[in-house]
């Protein structure tokens, strides 16, 4: 039995035929295709409302494009073995100024970081006490001295007087003993002399090299002894740099002849290397505790330039040239322990390039292993690089290194993305 079915009219008085089939009945009178037909038209809404939503968002620019990025192309040269190290400077010779005699200071003879000759005098202690010690031992000396010629005189009689017989063997040799203990009194006494002549020179300090002087530690009147430091002289015609070498750079550096291997320093206020010297000094080990070896280099230091104790940068070359490739030190980044450059390719997009970093030289880093020469190199702009996402490169001119030239403030670029070309034209 089919289940009759209601239908819904305007006209309220006009009762449903209740014989009548449902589907025979007008699609208007149905009531699942009225609510159908009420949902369907939501929907419509919707989606309408969220096409309207899209095109807004289009018309307001859309997505964010390619990020631009600067890139320069990786060089290909032909360069030497070269390490970079770090290091201290010292003088070669270094002297604490003491007295070698006690008493008090008479006068001071130089002033404070004066540069001196060697030999100049420095200090000066009360000499009047070692000069009556002088004039003490001459006056012991002179008397020594006399006994001596008198113990000569008898001796010479009576060897004259032996062959006569006139005196005894005995006698001859009591006397030549007597002149044998003269002579060793009269050395006593000349060296006792010679020890008071020294003491008395001793209270004139001078410096024992030439070079620059410290500030004078003790003042006029006060009373010195051996123990303690007037002041410090170092030499100023050469310079040490000091300086620790790895273990792994120094089985690089064997291989490299000696007599082609050269030595380079810069300080910390100086750009480059501009003071050349060479290596001098190699220690006997390597230290267990740090695992690298103590090596020397020797600079000229004439003009007083160095101090000791200034921090050096050290770069050592040598070898046969090599031919490697090197791009900008600031384009290599650092993921964990690895280092890695962007590679931008015809295709724009970028790519993560691990790579073996060698020795750095005027800002170029040398790759050992990673990159070809010509290859385009993100270098600047990488924190906003994701490897292969799309990029807009702009390609920077390079110098005769193979360094970025950076555009001057104010200065239009040599060239300009594609994006920001459309962006200035719309």
């Amino acid at each position: 039995m089919t289940p009759s079915i209601r239908p819904l009219s305007s006209d309220a008085g006009t009762p449903p035929d209740a014989n009548a089939d449902a589907t025979t009945q007008p699609l208007g009178r149905r009531p699942w295709a009225l609510a159908a037909t009420t949902t369907l038209v939501a929907v419509l809404g919707s989606l309408s409302l969220l096409s309207g939503c899209s095109e807004g968002v289009q018309a307001q620019g859309g997505p964010p494009g390619a990020p631009p990025v600067a890139v320069a192309p990786a060089v290909e040269r032909m360069v030497r073995e070269q390490l970079d190290f770090t290091g201290r400077l010292e003088a070669p010779e270094s002297v604490d100024i003491r007295a070698r005699v006690g008493g008090p200071i008479d006068k001071v003879h130089f002033r404070d970081g004066a540069v001196v000759k060697a030999g100049q005098l420095l200090f000066t202690i009360d000499r009047r006490t070692y000069a009556a010690e002088v004039a003490r031992f001459e006056s012991q000396q002179a008397a020594a001295q006399a006994q001596f010629a008198i113990a000569q005189a008898d001796l010479g009689r009576a060897q004259g007087l032996l062959e006569s017989r006139a005196v005894s063997r005995q006698e001859v040799d009591q006397l030549a003993a007597a002149a044998r203990t003269a002579e060793a009194q009269l050395r006593a006494a000349e060296a006792a002399l010679q020890g008071a002549r020294l003491n008395l020179a001793f209270t004139e300090i001078r410096a024992p090299i030439a070079g620059k002087l410290s500030r004078a530690e003790i003042t006029t009147g006060n009373l010195v002894g051996p123990e303690q430091v007037l002041t410090t002289l170092v030499s100023l015609q050469k310079v040490y740099a000091y300086f620790d070498v790895s273990e792994q750079a120094f089985l690089r550096l064997r291989k490299v002849a000696p007599a082609t291997l050269q030595a380079r320093m810069g300080l910390a206020d100086e750009r480059g290397l501009p003071h050349a010297g060479a290596v001098d000094f190699v220690d006997n080990r390597l230290n267990p505790a740090t695992g690298a070896i103590r090596v020397r280099a020797v600079f000229d230091n004439r003009d007083g330039r160095f101090a000791p104790g200034l921090f050096a940068r050290i770069q050592l070359a040598g070898g046969e040239p090599r031919k490697v490739v090197l791009t900008p030190d600031r384009a290599i980044g650092t993921d964990q322990s690895k280092k890695f450059v962007y590679v931008v390719g015809a295709d724009k997009i970028a790519q993560y390039r691990e790579v073996q970093p060698g020795a750095l030289r005027e800002g170029m880093r040398v790759i050992e292993k990673g990159l070809a020469a010509g290859e385009k190199v993100v270098v600047s702009g990488l924190q906003r690089v994701r490897p292969g996402a799309p990029l807009e490169p702009l390609e920077l001119p390079v110098d005769a290194n193979g360094l970025p030239v950076e555009a001057a403030p104010g200065a239009a670029p040599a060239a300009a993305p594609a994006s920001a070309a459309s962006a200035a034209g719309a």
